[in-house]
Formats: C-alpha cells, structure tokens, sequence
C-alpha cells in the first residue's frame, strides 16, 4: 500500500488526503491544529463556480494612486512592511499584463470547472448538506456605470465560460433582499456558486469522513519534516510518522518549510479579516459590495463581513481599519446590529505571482508534492486539486493538463 503524509488541515489538504485515500493510499494528515482552523475558517463560506477568471493586479494609474494613497478598501498596507512585498509585487504585476491574465484564466477555469461537482461528493459523503445552500450570491454595485461595465464583464464569462447569471434591477433587488436599503441602482445574481453557513465546519465534516473511512488525523510540527532514506518522516505528538510521500498544503507557511529543501517559491501574503454581526437584519444569501470592497453573507453565527487585501508583516498584530469601513458601509445598506465576537479573527490568504497554484511534484526530490497557493479560492477549489494531485500521484491519466501549475516554473 502506498503511503502519504499530508501536511496542513485546511481544504486543500483535507480534500488531498480523501482523494488519495479513495485510491487506496495510506494516509496521515498532520497539522498544529485541528482540521479547518486557519486560512479555511475565516473566508466569505462561498463556493464560486463563477469565479472563471483570478484576481489581476490593477494596472491603470488611477486605481494604483488609490491604492497608494489609502482611498479604496480593497486593498491596505503598512508603510513599513512594504518590502516584504515588492517582489513577488512586481511578478504579480507582471503577470497580471492581459496577455498573460488571459493564459492564466484559462487554466484557472479548468480547475473552477470541477469546483463544485468535487465538493458535491465530498458533501453527500460526509452528511454536510445541511451546511450548503445552492442559490448564488448577489455582486451589488452603488453606481450605474460600475453595473453596466459588470454586466458586459458577466456576458464576457458566461459567452466564454458558460456560467449563469441575472441582473437584478433596483426594485427587483430590493425585493429580493427587502431588508436592505431600497434606493441602489441593482446587482448581479450569479446563480451557480454555492455557499457554506460555516466554513471550519465543513472543512470539519470533510475530516471527519475521512477519519471514519480510516484516515489517521495528528498534530504535529511540519517544521520537523526531514527527508529519510525510504521517504519523509514528521515528528507528531504521539511520536515520528514516516512514509515514502509527503504533501506539503500549508499554505501561506508552505515556502517557508520547501525553502530548508532549497525551493524559493514566492507569495503575495494578503492577510483578510472577519466578524460576525447579529441581533438585527438578515440576508437571504450573500452579498458583495463592490465599491466598499467587501463581502458579508449570512452564517450560523450572523451576518459574516469579510475583508480585503492586507499587505502586512506575517507576524504584525491586528490592524482592522478595513473590516471598521466594511461595517460603515454596511451599515449604510441594512441593521447589522451588534459585534458577535470581541476580537476579528484574521488569516492570511498564498497568492502566487502568476495567479495559479502550485500543484505536482517537487523537481529534485522525490515523494514531495506541493500543493498550495490558491489565492482567493482555496476554500472553492481544494477538492478540484486534491483529486488532480491524487491523480498525478497514483500515476493516472490527469483530468486536466498538470502543466501550468507545475512547481519547476518558479
């Protein structure tokens, strides 16, 4: 029996370590903390089917001043953290030319184009549909160009990518969430993302399936991880695991750990906040504000408002000035009422440069596998590449062409 140690318990590496599992691996997922307790917690609970195409970078010298100049919400940095970010910056950048974000969005949607139909399995699997709600989410724009110029964006995508959706007038908006604030100009429904009540829970449920079907979860240190003559051991609390492959699914930590192999894989760390709001209005499914540079949705635990971009030290304490426009914003559409929690929770979302993931085996060491750096989508796409990789990793024919993710194009 082939054996595989995953490391990180988020839904990347969850959804790994039931894809090799199902193919008949003998698994063990190793994380400092339980399964869905990070990055995979604290994100807006969406499932986006629509989301064909990545995040670029802004390139027009205006949306850049803004940014510069601390006038949009979309993105905030601190000043003496800058240089952590310039390089992996200006790859982004780059990148983020129309050529080349048009190449990336090609491969981007392949993986999207799994993104749903894998978690279906994994949700009917581990009893989790009573977390799933299969409705969509409204993209909501305060100004009328700004919905007009969405609105060829949408019939771009769904003419090149086939994904649905209906705009939604002032009035019909207003009569689909009657709780919000009835004076906007409307909003775009994309009508086939799903969306999740509770993010960690699900992650969770997916843990849970795989511990039932003989999956072995321990915490442990993926900082010990050492290669040995017959593969790759972990030191865990209940002692060293070995096995002949490992998974590296760390995330934002994961180029820390490869660098100690000699692998320099670079990031964009932009680090997004949350809080929930309870006692006053609710929605009936989420809804992003363009222009404020948010989302909020509903969730077992209230309204969920959800952040942008923070450029910041990994180790920088909390700088909410994002999620206290967010809340203003919202409140300006509908009652919140009152904060859930004392303290935001805050993560950090692995962007590469080039926008796509890193996915395969690493090129001079055999039995390590990569697989992070989804951006925004990790929590969407986890199943999608988790069972790419368990593919490449039995030796099947790939369900889609490996290539652009490969680890060596860094």
């Amino acid at each position: 029996m082939q054996s595989a140690i995953v490391l990180g318990g988020g839904m990347i590496g969850v959804s790994a370590a039931l894809h090799l599992q199902r193919r008949g691996w003998s698994v063990t997922l190793i994380d400092r903390r339980e399964p869905g307790q990070e990055t995979s917690y604290g994100n807006a609970g969406m499932i986006q089917a629509e989301a064909v195409r990545p995040y670029p970078m802004p390139r027009d010298f205006a949306t850049l001043l803004k940014i510069a100049t601390g006038r949009t919400n979309d993105v905030h940095y601190s000043l003496t953290s800058l240089h952590r970010h310039v390089e992996p910056l200006l790859r982004y950048w780059w990148h983020s030319a129309p050529k080349r974000h048009r190449e990336a969005s090609e491969a981007w949607a392949r993986l999207i184009a799994y993104a749903t139909s894998e978690h279906d399995i994994l949700i009917r699997k581990a009893h989790a549909d009573n977390l799933i709600r299969r409705a969509g989410y409204r993209l909501l724009h305060r100004d009328p160009a700004a919905l007009e110029l969405a609105i060829k964006t949408a019939e771009e995508n769904r003419r090149d990518f086939g994904v649905n959706f209906r705009v939604l007038s002032g009035s019909e908006l207003a009569k689909a969430e009657p709780l919000l604030r009835d004076d906007l100009p409307g909003a775009i429904h994309w009508l086939d993302t799903w969306t999740v009540s509770d993010p960690g829970a699900l992650v969770g449920s997916y843990a849970d399936l795989f511990q039932r079907l003989g999956g072995h979860i321990l915490l442990g240190d993926a900082q010990t991880l050492q290669q040995t003559s017959s593969g790759w051991s972990v030191q865990t609390d209940d002692g060293a695991i070995d096995a002949a492959n490992v998974v590296v699914t760390l995330g934002p930590w994961s180029p820390d750990l490869l660098q100690k192999f000699g692998y320099r894989i670079p990031l964009v760390r932009k680090r997004g906040y949350h809080m929930h709001y309870s006692g006053g209005a609710t929605l009936d499914i989420p809804l992003v504000d363009t222009a404020r540079g948010y989302a909020m949705g509903p969730m077992a635990r209230g309204i969920r408002i959800t952040t942008g971009a923070e450029l910041t030290a990994p180790d920088a304490p909390a700088t909410p000035v994002q999620l206290a426009s967010a809340e203003a914003s919202a409140r300006e559409l509908l009652d919140l009422g009152g904060r859930v929690e004392p303290e935001p929770w805050y993560g950090t979302r692995p962007c590469t440069p080039d926008m796509l993931p890193v996915l395969g085996p690493a090129p001079r060491h055999r039995g390590l596998w990569m697989n992070f750096g989804h951006g925004h989508q990790g929590f969407t796409l986890g199943p999608a590449t988790g069972r790419l990789l368990a593919e490449m990793m039995s030796g099947e024919t790939p369900s889609i062409d490996p290539a652009p993710y490969r680890p060596e194009r860094f």
